[in-house]
């Protein structure tokens, strides 16, 4: 194994760890790749948890997607889902992969939805093949 992308890896699931953090209000995040897969998760967020959320991550990031494109209204760049007890978010990063996260009702929308915003500007160029197959090793280990 690469030492340089175990390293990437550790990096990359640490600003996910640390958006949730930062962000009030964020319960928890990951990284969905264009399959489905869940590629890094927050601290403390089940694995099991993680599994689903990125099941459910990305068949809405799908069927956004294909929305836009059947009435021709561009890339789906954002998802919201508000229910009773808290908010799901799904934004695209790179090559059909997205970054979802849940948070509390107290959390403001719009301050986690540009904090999300931000993070996918900066992590997007990072999430490379190689480091999407490092970080499938490491979930799977």
């Amino acid at each position: 194994m690469n030492d340089q992308l175990n390293v990437t890896a550790e990096n990359f699931a640490w600003l996910i760890s640390n958006f949730v953090n930062d962000v009030h209000g964020v319960e928890h995040a990951i990284v969905v790749s264009s399959d489905g897969l869940l590629l890094t998760a927050s601290r403390d967020f089940p694995e099991e948890h993680a599994e689903q959320l990125a099941a459910i991550a990305s068949g809405l990031h799908s069927l956004a997607l294909g929305g836009a494109k059947m009435f021709a209204k561009g890339n789906c760049e954002q998802l919201i889902v508000r229910m009773r007890h808290g908010h799901l978010f799904v934004m695209s990063i790179s090559d059909g992969s997205c970054l979802a996260v849940l948070s509390s009702p107290s959390a403001d929308m719009k301050i986690v939805a540009y904090q999300m915003t931000r993070l996918v500007e900066n992590v997007a160029h990072a999430l490379t093949p190689q480091l999407r197959s490092e970080l499938r090793e490491v979930i799977g280990s």
